[in-house]
């Protein structure tokens, strides 16, 4: 029996008449919550991440559970099971190991594309590879196109002047990761480390060579042609390995610091960075 405002006792039926409700659904009990089910959901989903709720459910019917699609559905929703879609395109994944500290020339190399606009605004490409250990560019290339196979071709004409590296760094551009690259690095027996997407911190070394490319050269000439542009990028490129003091090498240059990893196998790079004398002057490389 219930109270209306306290006043009048009627039974339930009685007030669900005066309110206009089926007295069916105030009497409807709470549904199951089927945890049976739900546990062997997700026990599918996890092992079958790219299963939707119709294979999961033969899945399911395969262990005795049968049910109509629209509680399959439900419960496959209320779970969150729902399978993201892909984006973005299948990216190389390279080596699995961790990046070698750069101790000694060729340890770890970086590369890198910076671009830029020749003439009447034409667009031109960078290529960028550097020695991680003693800071020096191995190669400054500029292109109106530069593919996987140039890629390869200049890596080639590298390892007859320096030798193989251990390690190539770069990031998941489409030339890196091209069958030309992939190639390459096989056949060489090169490890090649992808960093993260979104992570060019990963790479830093060959950032701040490209800042300092872009704050010293890009950002100061005007380039006519692409072979003027060549032009002032070997010019540029002599004057930083040999002329530029280099901070993070005891304002040494990056051609001194090669020939004293090359006399002294046993110096690491730290011990470069201890400059004697006042910081604004250049210390003499003893060899």
């Amino acid at each position: 029996m219930l109270k209306v405002l306290g006043l009048y006792p009627i039974s339930q039926r009685q007030a669900c008449v005066l309110i206009g409700v089926d007295p069916k659904t105030v009497r409807r009990g709470r549904p199951p919550d089927h945890g049976a089910i739900r546990t062997a959901m997700r026990e599918v989903a996890g092992q079958r991440r790219r299963f939707g709720y119709r294979r999961i459910g033969i899945m399911l019917e395969r262990q005795g559970m049968t049910m109509n699609h629209k509680k399959l559905y439900r419960l496959y929703r209320e779970e969150g099971l729902s399978v993201r879609r892909r984006r973005g395109r299948k990216r190389a994944r390279g080596s699995r190991t961790p990046m070698p500290v750069p101790l000694v020339p060729g340890a770890r190399w970086s590369m890198d594309f910076v671009s830029d606009t020749f003439g009447a605004s034409r667009k031109f490409r960078i290529l960028a590879i550097n020695d991680d250990c003693c800071r020096e560019n191995l190669c400054l290339v500029g292109d109106t196109s530069i593919s996987g196979a140039r890629v390869v071709r200049e890596l080639d004409t590298l390892v007859r002047l320096h030798g193989k590296p251990a390690c190539i760094v770069s990031d998941n551009g489409t030339e890196f990761t091209s069958r030309a690259i992939l190639e390459w690095a096989g056949k060489n027996k090169v490890e090649w480390h992808y960093i993260d997407p979104g992570k060019p911190q990963q790479n830093g070394l060959i950032e701040s060579f490209n800042g300092s490319l872009r704050d010293e050269l890009l950002n100061e000439e005007l380039f006519d042609s692409l072979a003027d542009a060549r032009r002032k990028l070997a010019i540029w490129r002599y004057d930083y390995n040999n002329v530029r003091p280099h901070s993070s090498l005891g304002n040494r240059t990056p051609a001194q610091a090669r020939r004293a990893f090359v006399q002294d196998e046993t110096i690491m790079p730290d011990a470069l960075v201890q400059a004697s004398g006042p910081a604004y002057l250049t210390p003499r490389l003893s060899l």
